[in-house]
């Protein structure tokens, strides 16, 4: 589910209001931890975070000309959504936040391939998703992507 929005503020708005509150926290929680480099945007219909053009001029092979994706939200029918490319990309980074999540939550796990999704409002490990955000820089998000994403 898109939500079409020009600022996070705006999406923000947009959402239903009992979620509105909660959505905040995880969006603080991962722009406080990104490493320096990362630029928050709007993009799919989502709030996301990305490696902007004046960094990796390159852009998004999907989508020419766009910031390259690296971290998003978004608010769906039945539960908050935390799209991370970085796990998606590599295997130690999804091995360590399975590990990691029975720590933090007493649920089970509910993920695909670079989407985590959370049912319970009550229950976003705020704490977690901040350390997941600590855990790749600019940099090797750009070198991850070259290898394994990008047309040659």
């Amino acid at each position: 589910m898109q939500i079409p929005a020009i600022s996070v503020e705006d999406y923000i708005s947009k959402i239903p209001e009992e979620r509105q509150e909660i959505f905040k926290k995880v969006f603080d929680a991962i722009n406080d931890h990104l490493p320096e480099g990362f630029s928050k945007n709007i993009s799919y219909g989502m709030v996301g975070w990305g490696v902007p053009l004046e960094t990796y001029p390159a852009g998004y092979h999907c989508a020419p000309g766009t910031p390259l994706p690296f971290i998003s939200i978004a608010s769906q029918k039945n539960f908050i959504a935390v799209y991370h490319m970085g796990i998606y990309a590599k295997p130690e980074l999804l091995d360590w936040f399975v590990a990691e999540f029975p720590k933090y939550s007493k649920r089970k796990l509910d993920m695909g391939k670079s989407c985590i999704r959370f049912k319970k409002m009550d229950d976003i490990p705020l704490e977690l998703l901040a350390e997941m955000s600590k855990k790749m820089t600019v940099e090797e998000w750009i070198d991850i992507y070259e290898t394994n994403f990008k047309k040659k």
